[in-house]
């Protein structure tokens, strides 16, 4: 049995789960974010099946989340490097070891310590804020007006 998708779901939520919620393919974005480029370094940091592997790196292309680059002689070796698009995954992947080190670790046994390398500074916790910078909790956040996608698919799911 597979997973559900939620590709008719109109939620942003939904829809970046659809691209990079399957197991494994935040910890290979989160390597590639460390340096990792090839499907060796890959495997060998996550220890993944290789056919798991390969599945993921190969959504992680289709999906724009990665590159698939040729290096040395064509079809024989290629490296995998982030896109923008993978790139801008970064707050999300600290957000998760940010909760982890809280909520898993709780704090005093985190595994590693993310600093920023040119200051030797930690990483600042992660906080939602509003567009004046007060923070905001889950009990502040309301939503505009939705779009007419999000209206028909809640009108065709509550029938059933």
């Amino acid at each position: 049995m597979g997973r559900k998708r939620f590709d008719e779901m109109p939620c942003a939520i939904a829809q970046t789960l659809n691209q990079v919620g399957d197991w494994w393919t935040l910890l290979i974005v989160r390597d590639a974010m460390k340096g990792a480029r090839r499907f060796s370094d890959f495997h060998e940091s996550t220890g993944i099946a290789k056919n798991i592997l390969t599945d993921r790196l190969n959504k992680l292309v289709e999906n724009n989340i990665m590159a698939r680059e040729e290096v040395g002689v064509r079809g024989h070796r290629q490296e995998y490097i982030l896109t923008k698009r993978g790139e801008a995954l970064l707050p999300i992947l600290i957000a998760m070891q940010q909760w982890g080190d809280e909520w898993v670790y709780n704090d005093a046994n985190r595994p590693v310590e993310l600093i920023d390398i040119r200051t030797g500074e930690k990483i600042a916790p992660l906080a939602v804020a509003n567009e004046s910078g007060a923070a905001v909790t889950h009990h502040d956040i309301g939503s505009v007006p939705e779009c007419a996608a999000v209206t028909e698919y809640r009108a065709a799911n509550s029938a059933s």
